[in-house]
C-alpha cells in the first residue's frame, strides 16, 4: 500500500521508531517540538550507524519559551545536523519526516511523549514519489532559506500558499456528511464554509477543544466561530477520554486531509505548515471509525453564556468580558433584564420611603 495511517495514541511510537530505525541512507526531520527520549536516541542512532541525519527545528513559540533548546543540544551532541527553521514564518508548525528519499510522514503531532501516548493524533505516511519529492523539495528550500509555497499546481497543501484554498474546496465538495476534529475554528473563510455546508443539508459533525484550553486573545474569534456554527444545526462536542491534537477532516466517507493545520487564520498567512489530502480506502476507513469512536466519548460544548462562564469561572480564566456574556445570576453575574427590575426595585424603594417621609411630617 502507497498510503497507510498511524492512529494516536492506540498505534504508539513504534511505527515511527520502525521507520527510523530502518533508515539506510538519510532521514529529513522538520519538527515543531521535539522531545521525547525514544525518539531522540532512534535519530542519534541513525546518525552513528551512517544515516544523513538533519533536523529541523521551531526556535521558540511567540512567548520566547523554546522548548526545543535541550533537545537541540542531545541531537548536536550525538553529531546529528540540526538548525533552526526557516525565519520567514513566524512558527514552523509542521510536523514531517522522510526518510531514505522514499518515504514521507505528514503528522498532526509532535514528537513529544504526549502527543505519543495522551492525545488523538493522525500521522499519513506516503510513499508516492510526487508527494514525497514535494516535501523533499520543501525542506530542501527552508533549510537553505530559499523560497517555496505551494500552489494550485502542488500534490501537498502547504501554508502558507494553498492551504486555506484547498481546505476551503474540500469543504464545498462535501454532499452528505463531515466531519471534523482540530483545536480551533477561527478564521473567517472556513467557518463560513462549513456553515454553508450544514445549510445545503450536510451532517457537519465538529469536534474542538473547550474554550478554556485556548488563550485568552484568540477567545473571542473562537468561541464566536463556534457559536456561529452551532447556531445553524452544526453538532460541537469535546473528547472525554483524550485531549484534542488532531488535524482531520472527512468528507463523504471518501476523501480525508491530515496534517499540522489549525484552522486559524494564523496558520494560513503566517506559519509553515504541511497537510495531505487522501481517499485510499482503507485509510479512510480507519479514520472513520476512529471518529465514530470518539464521537461516542465525547458530550457537547455548553456554549451558552451561562456555560461559558461556569467553565472560565472553574478554570480561573480571564477574558469573559470581551465575549460580553450574559449569566442567570449564578455565576456572579446578572443579566441585562434582571439589572433592570432590580433598578426598578430600587425605585420603588425610595419612592415609598419619600411617601412614608411625607406621611410623617404631615401628621407632625
Amino acid at each position: 500500500m502507497s498510503r497507510s495511517v498511524i492512529v494516536m495514541p492506540d498505534d504508539t511510537s513504534k511505527p515511527i521508531l520502525d521507520a527510523i530505525n530502518a533508515a539506510t541512507k538519510s532521514l529529513r526531520v522538520k519538527m515543531f517540538l521535539f522531545s521525547d527520549p525514544s525518539l531522540l536516541k532512534a535519530v542519534i542512532d541513525a546518525k552513528r550507524r551512517g544515516v544523513d541525519v538533519r533536523v529541523m527545528l521551531n526556535p521558540a513559540r511567540r512567548d520566547g519559551e523554546s522548548e526545543n533548546k535541550e533537545s537541540r543540544k542531545k541531537l548536536a551532541a550525538g553529531g546529528v545536523t540540526v538548525i533552526d527553521s526557516n525565519p520567514d514564518f513566524d512558527v514552523t508548525h509542521e510536523k514531517s519526516m522522510v526518510v531514505d528519499g522514499q518515504t514521507a510522514f505528514v503528522k498532526s503531532l509532535n514528537w513529544e511523549t504526549k502527543n505519543l501516548t495522551e492525545t488523538r493524533d493522525y500521522a499519513i505516511v506516503t510513499s508516492h514519489p510526487h508527494e514525497v519529492g514535494e516535501i523533499i523539495e520543501c525542506f530542501e528550500a527552508d533549510w537553505s532559506r530559499k523560497p517555496f509555497k505551494g500552489d494550485e499546481h502542488s500534490h501537498m497543501i502547504w501554508c502558507c500558499g494553498n492551504g486555506r484554498e484547498r481546505i476551503a474546496q474540500f469543504i464545498d465538495g462535501a454532499k452528505e456528511s463531515l466531519f471534523v476534529q482540530n483545536e480551533r475554528y477561527q478564521d473567517a473563510v472556513i467557518i463560513e464554509r462549513l456553515v454553508r455546508a450544514a445549510r445545503r443539508g450536510v451532517k457537519v459533525h465538529v469536534m474542538a477543544r473547550p474554550p478554556h484550553k485556548l488563550s485568552k486573545e484568540k477567545l473571542v474569534e473562537a468561541v464566536g466561530g463556534m457559536r456561529i456554527m452551532q447556531d445553524v444545526g452544526i453538532k460541537i462536542h469535546k473528547l472525554r477520554h483524550l485531549k484534542l491534537h488532531a488535524k482531520m477532516l472527512l468528507a463523504d466517507y471518501a476523501r480525508a486531509i491530515v496534517g499540522s493545520i489549525n484552522l486559524a487564520p494564523g496558520s494560513f498567512d503566517s506559519r509553515r505548515e504541511l497537510a495531505i489530502a487522501v481517499d485510499d480506502k482503507h485509510v479512510i476507513e480507519r479514520l472513520a471509525k476512529i471518529f465514530h469512536h470518539d464521537w461516542k466519548h465525547s458530550h457537547p460544548l455548553d456554549l451558552t453564556d451561562e456555560g461559558l462562564l461556569a467553565e472560565m469561572k472553574a478554570h480561573k480564566m480571564k477574558g469573559a468580558e470581551k465575549l460580553v456574556l450574559e449569566d442567570d445570576g449564578k455565576n456572579g453575574k446578572k443579566k441585562q433584564g434582571d439589572k433592570k427590575k432590580d433598578k426598578k426595585k430600587k425605585d420603588k424603594k425610595k419612592k415609598d420611603k419619600k411617601k412614608k417621609d411625607k406621611k410623617k411630617k404631615h401628621k407632625k
